[in-house]
């Protein structure tokens, strides 16, 4: 068998020799930090970080510089520490052993850039005080509250740094001493009077104050009042303003001289700052201060867990200022310290490299499938047999894993302050590791249990007394063994409770667990899963789901408070019920894939527990372990025969039951309000919400897997699915399902709307469009007249809401929309008829879109009620066309019976229209065939009156034969109103009455002829084919008239012409201007009288404009005279006035007298000569007589 190296001949320095695990700041034994100097190790990272910093540095030696702050980070262990220590030493230039500290860099060449080699020897070589500090140590306050502002502990630390009191009044004091050159002198003289040393006492000097203040007169530093004043000031508190804490740093570093520095290396700025904002404006103020007044001649190096930029995003934009001063920054990483480890503690000699070179490539593939991890995180395991070498017997990743428990303890589970005393070095605990098993052989690994050791120290009581407990545990560790293997698991389980960047699973922690290359990890997995188990009865774990939990003594007794709570099996149900129907398939409905607007709603149901209403035809029911049919194929095939649903068998695991039980008992817990009555009751209620919210999470995750992998059975079928995804599985299902179901569904071939249906009353289709429209569902229309017919024949009323309700259900699943159209289509088709009120509703009574409303709005589903409609026998429909033809010339379609009647209507509506219009023509007029329009008006207007179809047709059938006859008696009148046969009947009527009107005028046999046969056609009742003999006798008539007339006119005009005359002559008068106005207006007077007469062509009105020119002539001589005489009467003047020779001389004006004033005789009889004299002795009397008042009388005849 061959023999192996032990662990202990590996390395190149001893494993076992002594380095210090904890870089402690304050620690000063030269040995100590020789060693740290000699084995410090520079990392790549490194080289780059004190390239920065020393440049940086450099600024302030050659020059003046604000930027005077170096911000160091890195999690807990990762050497922050130690390097601000390192970094301490060379820039005070420290002498060790006879040797600078920068020569331990130069001689071991750690540091390759020649550049920064001269940086470094330039700081060196500054005067500088380098003041290292553990800030949290120097604070003189305990515990997270009532710390000393930044400021304090700075003013303490550079007292002390120049050997003055850490109490600021008695440093002030010393100071002034120094200054006025009596230090020495007050420390001598103090001694002599009290008997003891100045600098051990001075810490206690509220007990000394007597002995100092004689002190102080006898070196004559004081009077005994300023003494007095003094010592009564010291007892106050000390005040000190920041920007007077820079100007003594400037003023001490002036006064020093040789471009002297002064810095401050801060350890542990991040954890003593913590959450208050106080110490972080503080921290800010002082070292912007410290920039401004000593201009790179101040410094200040921090270390923090946390990078400066995640804590100012934390506190806030108010410190952003911050980031401005700490410009130089570096952080370690997990990288930085395996690369320390690996050349301080890991370093392999010869003959070990290359023995683990044989191992490796004989066991890479072992190893690889040993060391697994199933949370998705990467973790590093060995990249090639270098790595191997440097790292074993460590596994890579436990650098990365370890750095995270240290950084997670620190925030959870250290002892406070003790920690902050430094750090627990990560070299340490791989040295400690490493050491365990210095007497193993090749092929040991140091399993992650082991650095649990390095940490007991520091973790607070409540954490470690458990793994205490547990190794006295006889349950846990019934062989009292030290290295217990149960422990061990527990021990991993706490390290990683906090690190998110790893799961506890079962995987994982045997991978932490292995401790051998030839570990068989099968036997080892169930030797981890065997310990997870007792732990787990001893409630110092708690799985949840696949992750292990390590409880705290709290989390325990709440795990049991948990643990008693009750949980119903329907509690449980009803969350798969809310899980499964309201996240992974939250669908409510199924739509039909070849209809968008075919919804089918669903019951849901989980192990037959319906969620809301069961009151849809077809459903889902989820069958889970629960249920007694959970994979029992039988029961499930003969269930869904019996059901319409599809049953969805999840499987017989019930990990997601389990979770969904704590989701429902951690819920429960936290509304009790017992978590309130525990001392970190509102931690606990925090960590229970999110371990509440993983089991959700998991729950879901579970039963997504398990609706993933279910069977599905419907209609006593186990279907076989094509879908992959379970969302489309279910909804395949669903299909068959509905299919099944609804096996009447396809008789809908097109899914019909609103606007199909008033397509459906539309006239626009033509012929061929209607006729293939009407195939469209002809099925579901059948369906819908034969249930009608069904209801009527066993003498029960169906309105059109039962209809929907009847034919939306199984077996037909029809939507209302469809429904709807239906039974328009049947109505249109002259299937059915609608009633309400117990009135018919038809095209005839009511509008297409009043029909469409009874049919589609919803208060109409009650009201209105379907029936079969009666048949119009073949008669009827025959005499109905025959009549639309002969009335109104147009055919009109026989197919749907109420579109026949209402189309008959309308042109009945339109023929009355035109009758109306020929009816106008009557009034005041005796037109032929009155009565025959009056007669036709009746028969279309009964018509109207009907609004029953069969009424319509009887009336129709019935008086056929009047309304041919209407046809045959209106063609003569049509064609009489129009052609010219109307105009020569008006021409007729016209002649006819002037004729009337002049008979008494004249008379002529010829006209009196004429006129009585235009007469006798004008009344006869159908003169239609007499029309034609008016036109000659209209023209015989003219013709006679106007002769007579001519002859009437002629002798009348010349009347006319004679007053007109006669009017001129007697305007007498002596004003021309009178005569002239008179002379226009007569000759305008009578030229229209003169035109009228021309014009007039009736005799009886011609005979009239001689008296009218009679009438004239009087009327404009009496007004002439009268605007004679008031002329004259304006024109007479006083006796005294001289005769106007203007006036002009009168004229004699004639008597005028008509002839019938002076002969009273209207006719004389003459019979002899006797007679004759008689009557002209009778008129020469009169004559006589007038002539006695007149010089002239004018007679008028």
């Amino acid at each position: 068998m061959k023999k192996f190296m032990k662990l202990k001949d590996m390395f190149k320095k001893p494993i076992d020799r002594d380095i210090r695990g904890v870089i402690k700041v304050g620690q000063k034994e030269e040995e100590n930090i020789r060693q740290e100097l000699e084995e410090y190790v520079v990392t790549n990272e490194l080289q780059k970080h004190f390239r920065d910093f020393f440049s940086a540095y450099g600024k302030g030696i050659s020059g003046n510089t604000d930027d005077m702050g170096v911000w160091i980070s890195g999690f807990f262990g990762s050497g922050k520490s130690h390097l601000l220590k390192i970094l301490s030493y060379l820039l005070s230039n420290k002498e060790i052993n006879g040797k600078k500290a920068i020569d331990y860099f130069l001689e071991d060449n750690k540091i390759k850039d020649e550049m920064v080699i001269a940086d470094m020897k330039k700081a060196c070589q500054t005067s500088t005080d380098s003041i290292l500090f553990n800030i949290d140590s120097k604070s003189e306050s305990t515990g997270n509250k009532g710390k000393d502002d930044i400021l304090k502990v700075f003013l303490k630390v550079f007292n002390e740094m120049q050997g003055f009191s850490p109490k600021p009044h008695v440093a002030d004091l010393e100071r002034e001493l120094v200054s006025a050159g009596k230090y020495e002198e007050f420390k001598e003289k103090f001694e002599e009077i009290s008997r003891k040393n100045w600098e051990e006492r001075r810490n206690n000097f509220n007990f000394e104050t007597s002995k100092v203040k004689k002190t102080l007169e006898e070196i004559g530093f004081m009077t005994e009042e300023e003494a007095n004043n003094w010592i009564e000031s010291s007892k106050k508190d000390y005040s000190i303003s920041i920007e007077d804490f820079a100007k003594m740093i400037d003023k001490y570093i002036k006064k020093k001289g040789n471009n002297h520095h002064v810095i401050f290396f801060v350890d542990e700025v991040g954890q003593y700052i913590g959450e208050n904002t106080d110490l972080m404006l503080n921290l800010q103020t002082v070292t912007e201060d410290l920039g401004v007044y000593c201009k790179g001649k101040a410094w200040v190096v921090v270390t923090s867990q946390q990078a400066i930029d995640s804590i100012t995003k934390v506190k806030g934009n108010d410190f952003s200022k911050i980031q401005g001063r700490f410009k130089t920054r570096i952080s370690l990483t997990s990288t930085d310290v395996s690369e320390v480890i690996k050349k301080r503690i890991l370093e392999k000699n010869e003959y070990a490299g290359k023995e683990l070179s044989l191992v490796y490539a004989e066991k890479e593939s072992v190893i690889k499938n040993l060391v697994i991890f199933d949370d998705g995180i990467e973790k590093k395991i060995y990249s090639d047999v270098k790595d191997f070498q440097e790292v074993y017997p460590f596994i890579p990743y436990q650098f990365q894993i370890l750095s995270y428990v240290l950084t997670s303890i620190r925030e959870h589970s250290s002892s406070g302050k003790h920690l902050s005393e430094g750090e627990r070095s990560m070299l340490a605990m791989f040295k400690e590791g490493a050491e365990k098993y210095k007497e193993n052989e090749t092929g040991i690994l140091v399993s992650f249990d082991k650095f649990y050791d390095g940490l007991q120290s520091f973790l607070d009581h409540s954490h470690s007394v458990i793994i205490t407990g547990a190794m006295k545990n006889s349950y846990i560790n019934p062989e009292n063994e030290e290295n217990c293997f149960n422990v061990n698991v527990l021990k991993v389980l706490f390290m990683i409770k906090y690190v998110k960047e790893i799961k506890g699973t079962l995987e994982n922690i045997t991978t932490l667990m292995v401790e051998d290359i030839n570990e068989d990890r099968i036997v080892l997995k169930e030797k981890v899963k065997e310990a997870l188990d007792v732990l787990i009865k001893q409630t110092l774990v708690q799985k949840s789901g696949d992750v292990y939990i390590f409880l705290t003594n709290e989390e325990q007794e709440v795990e049991k408070m948990i643990d008693k709570i009750d949980v119903d099996m329907n509690e449980i149900l009803r969350k798969i019920s809310e899980k499964i129907f309201d996240k992974f398939y939250s669908e409510k409905k199924y739509q039909s894939p070849k209809f968008k607007d075919y919804n089918f709603y669903f019951n849901q149901k989980v192990d037959d527990n319906a969620r809301g209403k069961d009151i849809y035809d077809i459903g889902i029911n989820i069958v889970t372990p629960n249920s007694d049919y959970s994979g029992n194929e039988s029961s499930l095939l003969m269930k869904s025969t019996q059901e319409n649903s599809v049953f969805i068998d999840l499987g017989e695991n019930s990990f997601y039951i389990n979770e969904i039980e704590m989701d429902i008992k951690i819920e429960k817990f936290l509304k009790s309000g017992e978590a309130d009555d525990l001392p970190q009751g509102s931690i606990i209620k925090e960590k229970k919400s999110t371990e509440r919210k993983e089991h959700i999470e998991r729950s879901e995750r579970m039963l997504e897997e398990a609706l993933r992998n279910a069977k599905y059975y419907v209609g006593g079928n186990n279907v076989t699915l094509n879908a992959k995804d379970y969302k489309t599985k279910i909804t395949e299902a669903l299909g068959k399902l509905v299919n099944k179901v609804y096996n009447k569904l396809d008789y809908i071939t097109k899914s019909m709307g609103e606007s199909n249906i008033r397509e459906i009353f539309e006239d626009r289709e033509n012929t061929l469009i209607t006729a293939e429209r009407k195939k469209e569902n002809i099925n579901a229309v059948q369906e819908v007249v034969n249930h009608i017919k069904l209801k009527k024949d066993k003498g029960l009323k169906i309105n059109i809401k039962e209809v929907k309700d009847y034919f939306s259900k199984a077996p037909f699943g029809w939507n209302d929309k469809d429904i709807e159209w239906i039974v328009a289509r049947a109505f249109k088709d002259g299937e059915i008829e609608l009633k309400r009120n117990g009135n018919s509703l038809s095209l005839l009574n009511e509008t297409s879109e009043n029909i469409i409303e009874s049919i589609v709005k919803k208060d109409s589903g009650e009201r209105v009620y379907l029936e079969i409609k009666e048949k119009i026998d073949s008669k009827s429909i025959r005499a109905m066309k025959n009549v639309a033809d002969e009335l109104f010339g147009k055919n009109i379609d026989s197919e749907d019976t109420d579109k026949m009647v209402k189309d008959f209507k309308e042109l009945t509506r339109e023929k009355l229209v035109e009758i109306e219009e020929l009816e106008r023509n009557y009034k005041n007029k005796n037109y032929p065939g009155k009565d025959v329009l009056e007669n036709g008006e009746r028969l279309l207007k009964r018509i109207l009156a009907l609004k029953d179809t069969r009424e319509i047709f009887d009336e129709v059938l019935g008086h056929e034969d009047d309304y041919c006859d209407y046809v045959e008696d209106m063609e003569p009148i049509d064609k009489f109103f129009a052609g010219e046969q109307k105009n020569i009947w008006d021409e007729s009527v016209k002649l006819y009455e002037k004729y009337a009107d002049s008979k008494n005028y004249f008379s002529d046999v010829k006209i009196e002829q004429t006129v009585r046969d235009i007469n006798k056609i004008l009344n006869d009742k159908k003169p239609y084919n007499k029309i034609k003999d008016l036109n000659e006798l209209n023209k015989k008539f003219t013709e006679n008239y106007n002769q007579i007339l001519s002859e009437r006119r002629n002798p009348i005009l010349d009347k006319i012409k004679e007053i007109k005359e006669i009017t001129l002559e007697r305007l007498y008068t002596e004003n021309d201007e009178l005569k002239e106005k008179f002379t226009k207006k007569v000759e305008e007077s009578f030229s229209e009288i003169l035109r009228n007469a021309e014009k007039s062509e009736n005799i009886r009105e011609i005979e009239t404009f001689d008296k009218e020119a009679s009438n004239l002539k009087s009327k404009l001589l009496d007004e002439f005279e009268k605007q004679e005489e008031e002329i004259r009467a304006n024109l007479k003047t006083d006796d005294t006035v001289e005769e106007s020779p203007a006036i002009p001389i009168r004229i004699k004006k004639p008597k005028i007298i008509g002839i019938a004033k002076i002969n009273k005789d209207r006719v004389w009889k003459i019979q002899s000569k006797e007679d004759i004299e008689s009557y002209l002795e009778k008129l020469r009397k009169k004559l006589e007589k007038e002539l006695e008042d007149s010089e002239i009388v004018e007679v008028e005849f």
